[in-house]
């Protein structure tokens, strides 16, 4: 898995992300050996999602917590396409469903989201803005203890889909249950007091055709001072203890 973190990481990185600043998190070795540059989707910005873009070579998506799922009822795609009414309207689905994950049992994304007020949805400055205000607007809802109906509604307002940024929803039980990027993003939020929504992007070789080595990761976050941690470290921080694989 690479040289252990120093023991003030977890530290340094909670408080980084608390500021709006960037965190890249290791997943495992045991599982798809991926590290992600994460950014709090609040503080997503033009500049933002260019270094994502540029630095990383990784899909570019949205974790959310599952009180934010919950609180606007966004399905798991894998649920949908495997849906009774949409596998006999449409039979290919039934071809194509999601049954040999290699790193996992199920996928954890959601829909795709473009904000309303939004071009195309690709540009740099439609992404951050689609971004930006998903977690303002998670954070604004979950404040005034929106009902779900309220909150459906003014999600329904201000995005549609399908959009350019991929959201994918934290499993229920959170690390407890599953070890994955989403839920090791949406953990550092709530590390760091933020409501359970980040954007990030998975960092790839060069050439692409694998992901970044965890020790060159650790070169890029050292050059950039930027906080890293591994998987490990969030467990033990959120009083789980190590877990290499998933439970």
């Amino acid at each position: 898995m690479g040289a252990p973190s120093e023991p003030d990481q977890v530290a340094l990185a909670v408080d980084a992300f608390s500021k709006g600043k960037p965190v890249m998190i290791f997943d495992s070795s045991f599982r798809e050996g991926e590290t992600d540059l994460l950014w709090p989707a609040q503080y997503a910005s033009p500049e933002v999602m260019r270094k994502l873009r540029q630095d990383c070579g990784g899909l570019l998506f949205l974790a959310i917590g599952e009180e934010i799922g919950s609180m606007f009822d966004l399905p798991w795609l894998q649920d949908i396409h495997v849906h009774p009414a949409l596998t006999t309207l449409h039979p290919v689905l039934d071809l194509l469903k999601t049954d040999d994950l290699q790193y996992d049992t199920r996928s954890a994304f959601t829909l795709s989201v473009n904000h309303r007020e939004t071009y195309t949805g690709i540009t740099d400055r439609d992404r951050a803005l689609t971004t930006r205000r998903f977690g303002e607007l998670c954070d604004e809802l979950m404040e005034s203890d929106a009902s779900p109906e309220e909150a459906r509604e003014a999600l329904g307002k201000e995005f549609r889909t399908p959009g350019h940024i991929p959201v994918c929803r934290e499993a229920p039980g959170g690390l407890a249950t599953r070890q994955g990027h989403t839920e090791l993003a949406v953990s550092i939020a709530r590390l760091a007091g933020l409501r359970p929504c980040t954007i990030g992007a998975e960092m790839l070789q060069p050439d692409g055709d694998g992901a970044l080595p965890v020790e060159e990761a650790r070169i890029y976050a050292v050059e950039r001072s930027i906080p890293m941690l591994t998987g490990d470290d969030l467990l033990k921080a959120h009083g789980l203890g190590e877990k290499g694989v998933i439970g």
